[in-house]
């Protein structure tokens, strides 16, 4: 009986213990969660001819843009918007957004899948060089997004060099909130998708004798 009862009290002193440790971390405001890579990308009409595949090599990020925090810059001074972060890292949203580019547009450029058999012509390397909202106005303006992308296109049969070109888009937010700047990065990064589908588009091999 008594080893009985010294048991319970055991369990119900462990039982407060925990929840005391529990009470006592602080409550933090939850961090608000945004994406990109939904807006449309727009393509110029692509030269006529039959479709070729396009290898793409994993995306370089620059590393302090690559994960889920939303890069700033003010005069030189680099910082994150507080409780906001990207639903996923920025560089994982790019690579979704580049997929889906070349997927939605009708021109004769087309990824080959990761483990995909087919012949790829090309092989496209992107270095995403800047992504990042400036403000070059003061910090209570609103900023101005910028996304900068170098591209590099090799052959695939003997990796001869056929085009190497840096793509870059600025969109000033409507305000200088978050609400607002996520939008301008959106489309920022649509504008450079765009151009980057265009010209692969055009650097495709030509009709076949």
């Amino acid at each position: 009986m008594m080893r009985n009862l010294a048991r319970g009290l055991t369990v119900a002193t462990l039982a407060v213990a925990l929840s005391g440790c529990i009470s006592v971390f602080p409550k933090t405001k939850p961090a608000t969660m945004y994406r990109f890579g939904d807006a449309d990308v727009s393509v110029t009409k692509a030269p006529t001819g039959a479709m070729f595949g396009v290898q793409k090599a994993p995306s370089a990020f620059t590393r302090a843009a690559a994960g889920d925090r939303i890069l700033t810059v003010t005069n030189g001074e680099v910082a994150y918007i507080a409780d906001a972060r990207w639903v996923s890292p920025a560089f994982i949203l790019f690579e979704e957004a580049v997929a889906r580019a070349f997927e939605n547009d009708p021109g004769r450029a087309r990824l080959i899948g990761r483990g995909e058999v087919a012949k790829a012509d090309l092989v496209l390397r992107l270095e995403v060089r800047t992504f990042e909202a400036d403000y070059v106005n003061g910090p209570k303006s609103a900023p101005e997004v910028v996304v900068r992308v170098r591209g590099v296109l090799n052959r695939n049969s003997d990796r001869t060099l056929v085009g190497d070109q840096t793509f870059e888009a600025k969109v000033k937010a409507a305000d200088n909130r978050v609400s607002a700047i996520v939008p301008a990065f959106d489309q920022a990064n649509a504008k450079v998708l765009s151009d980057v589908v265009a010209w692969v588009n055009a650097a495709g091999p030509g009709p076949k004798n």
